[in-house]
């Protein structure tokens, strides 16, 4: 599984707008946001990778910080070599997976319904949810809208959660599938309405979409102890580490 993980980051990577190669590594590169989350790096698993490409990875980034995403066991040496060249460990991640086997079925809480953003004012007002959520208040610009329409004619799934009387609740989306398999990410509901099982019906109503569409792996990675056992309660199971490492 660590394997097939690691190549759906890279063909995940190589769809960014300015996606770029720097011998053994793809950098995702999107220039309408800085983003550290969606500017990085990842190696193309089985390649060798030497102290001199790392060095030209740096040097590709430009003006950006260098930063990288990958599958600790896809390339073990790795870590050594970007500790070397001056990068820091932002975090290590156990990542996890669902099948159609071991999803849960899960209600919609009482009070919300989900859907399917479609105009622009559905798209931005689960977007600012988003935002806020994970603390960077702020409504949605052009290049977030584009971006999200763009992935979302390539196949990635975007659920939004609302109130009867019409206010976003929260949110959730996933990357452009690659051979069967897709990353989750973005699972947020706003301050006011957490606690009441809406994140696990978020995951799974996206979870459920991509099966539907032929997806056989749905993938995710858990932020913290609360978000880890909303997952494990949807279907989600521990599958392997992640490392992110970067210079700031």
């Amino acid at each position: 599984m660590d394997l097939r993980i690691q190549r759906a980051v890279v063909a995940n990577l190589r769809t960014r707008p300015n996606a770029a190669e720097s011998g053994p590594f793809v950098l995702g590169l999107d220039h309408g946001t800085d983003s550290p989350h969606i500017n990085y790096a990842t190696p193309v698993p089985g390649a060798e990778i030497t102290a001199a490409d790392v060095d030209a990875l740096v040097a590709a980034f430009g003006a950006r910080p260098p930063r990288l995403e990958y599958v600790t066991s896809c390339a073990p040496g790795l870590e050594k070599l970007l500790l070397g060249a001056g990068l820091a460990v932002e975090a290590r991640n156990e990542y996890l997976i669902c099948t159609p086997e071991t999803l849960v079925a899960t209600s919609v809480p009482a009070g919300f319904e989900l859907f399917a953003p479609k105009t622009d004012d559905e798209i931005a007002g689960v977007i600012a949810v988003q935002n806020e959520a994970f603390g960077s208040p702020g409504d949605a610009g052009p290049a977030d809208l584009d971006r999200q329409r763009g992935v979302a004619r390539r196949g990635a799934v975007f659920v939004g959660a609302r109130t009867a009387d019409g206010r976003y609740a929260g949110g959730g989306g996933t990357v452009v599938p690659s051979d069967g398999i897709c990353e989750v990410g973005g699972i947020a509901v706003g301050a006011a309405h957490r606690n009441r099982g809406l994140a696990g019906a978020i995951t799974a109503e996206i979870a459920g979409r991509l099966f539907e569409s032929g997806v056989e792996v749905a993938w995710l990675e858990a932020g913290g102890d609360d978000s880890w056992r909303v997952y494990e309660r949807v279907g989600f199971r521990p599958a392997g580490q992640r490392l992110y490492i970067a210079r700031y």
